[in-house]
């Protein structure tokens, strides 16, 4: 049995799985361990709908990666998306009291910047600092120890609903778990599929979940704009199951084993088998159809995002194009598409940087589990989110005994 300080856990509560991802920390390295998976029925377009369902399918994904890991798992870093989470930009400023700028500088100018009105239903999972500014002077990304008179923070700020930030910890707590951390699951993404060369010259990715499309863009090192699009997976196997006429199940195993989203390089003599509903003999469809079903869904949700990228005026920052993960990256075609929408490179990303069962998750629908593990071994010593601590009374009392003390 592994010490329990020795391992970090991911669990990624998705749409269509609950995915956990065991890490064994050695030498700075993330060693994966384990990994557990468990078809998820609890959730729609990544908010949970079913407490019960979501905490047995927590159990069995859990169970599973103990198994495989040989270690008893207590806590774990929790994912979280979603068409309820926003992310916007905001900015503060401090004037400096002693002769150089100190962490407790620091802290003061990210509080004055996260000062915004945020409704009493919202919870803020991220406050991610973008730059700071000295005097004038910008794109420094740790001010302490430098002389000024005036420091200035640019933050990205990212909040969820209270309640479904709730409920994945009451999940996990149901089935036994301590929530360390919940993480926006394209966040935990990143750290799992790019480079820090890429995060620093300015990249977007796009996590294609079953429920939903989630966007991270980064530059400079830091993250600039989040977006999630409540469209996913789950409507592309929902258009083939009306377009073919056949049950969600049988649809998903089609899109899984025959889709495509190139509609122009399917052969003519490529046929899909479909089985029947009602028991009979299943049927043969030419693959086309299939191709012809998926492709304008595909090109809708890279639209759609798109006039996202373009509505927040991000399109002149992606100089290393775009990155797609996710289940749904998997979909034959998908990043030729992606080109001809985006009109930038593209390409699919797999987990990287890790050690131990490499192959086993070499695969983009685990990128968000392995991302997760990886936040976690590197902001281990940072204060941890427990949204069961304390109501949205004693929060809010809490803050505002911080602001009487800096005004005091």
């Amino acid at each position: 049995m592994k010490r329990r300080d020795e391992i970090v856990v991911g669990l990624d509560i998705g749409t269509t799985k609950i995915c956990t991802v065991v890490a064994e920390l050695k030498d700075e390295e993330v060693n994966i361990i384990g990994i557990g998976s468990h078809p998820s029925v609890g959730l729609r377009k990544g908010v949970v709908v079913n407490i019960e369902s979501t905490v047995e399918s927590i159990k069995k994904a859990v169970e599973e990666a103990e198994l495989m890991a040989r270690c008893e798992i207590s806590s774990v870093y929790a994912g979280i998306a979603g068409g309820h989470i926003t992310g916007f930009n905001s900015n503060g400023i401090v004037a400096i009291k002693g002769d150089e700028i100190t962490q407790a500088d620091v802290d003061r100018v990210i509080g004055a910047a996260r000062a915004v009105a945020i409704p009493m239903d919202r919870e803020v999972i991220h406050v991610l600092p973008q730059e700071f500014i000295v005097d004038g002077e910008g794109g420094i990304n740790n001010p302490v120890g430098m002389a000024g008179v005036r420091l200035e923070a640019k933050i990205h700020i990212v909040t969820g609903a209270v309640t479904s930030a709730q409920n994945i910890v009451k999940c996990a707590n149901k089935a036994g778990l301590d929530v360390c951390n919940i993480i926006l699951e394209p966040i935990a993404s990143s750290e799992a599929v790019m480079t820090a060369q890429e995060k620093e010259v300015g990249t977007g990715l796009i996590d294609i979940g079953g429920g939903t499309t989630d966007l991270a863009i980064f530059s400079g090192n830091n993250i600039r704009h989040t977006f999630v699009l409540a469209i996913g997976g789950n409507n592309m196997t929902n258009d083939i199951s009306i377009g073919l006429r056949t049950t969600m199940a049988e649809a998903e195993r089609i899109k899984l084993k025959h889709g495509t989203c190139l509609s122009d390089q399917v052969k003519n003599d490529e046929t899909i088998e479909i089985a029947d509903i009602s028991g009979r003999a299943g049927r043969r469809l030419p693959r086309q159809i299939l191709a012809e079903i998926l492709q304008p869904r595909v090109e809708e949700i890279f639209s759609l995002v798109k006039r996202e990228i373009h509505r927040a005026g991000m399109n002149n920052m992606l100089v290393s194009g775009i990155i797609l993960t996710g289940g749904s990256a998997l979909l034959e075609g998908i990043a030729e598409v992606a080109e001809s929408v985006f009109e930038l490179p593209v390409r699919v990303g797999t987990p990287q940087g890790i050690s131990g069962l490499v192959d086993v998750v070499n695969n983009p629908m685990y990128a968000t589990g392995v991302g997760l593990v990886m936040y976690g071994a590197k902001n281990q010593e940072k204060k941890k989110f427990r949204i069961r601590d304390a109501n949205i009374f004693h929060r809010i009392m809490k803050q505002m005994k911080g602001w009487f003390k800096e005004i005091i």
